[in-house]
């Protein structure tokens, strides 16, 4: 399994995606990540824009899922827009 961290960028097939899974929880063959999508409908700050060197992305908050870690492959971090990210997930949860 390779070794992902939260805010880690991971293609799986031609979609990336968003690991949004501790690192500090016990390992598991599936990780909960959250996909990144260009033309995907975007409701203020649960679908933040996620910027991947030039490129922006739709964070698709609501297509949360889980995906066997061993089928990503890690392309990158985008750390620095962890509260963007945080807050689509608290969005999501509560509604507020």
């Amino acid at each position: 399994m390779e070794g992902l961290r939260r805010f880690d960028v991971a293609v799986y097939g031609d979609i990336a995606m968003v690991v949004i899974e501790s690192e500090l929880l016990p390992p598991d063959p599936a990780i909960v990540v959250i996909p990144l999508l260009r033309d995907y409908p975007a409701i203020r700050f649960l679908n933040p824009t996620i910027r991947i060197g030039g490129e922006q992305f739709v964070l698709a908050t609501r297509l949360i899922s889980a995906v066997r870690r061993a089928s990503l492959h890690r392309t990158g971090n985008v750390a620095e827009q962890a509260d963007e990210i945080t807050r689509a997930v608290d969005i999501l949860m509560a509604g507020v």
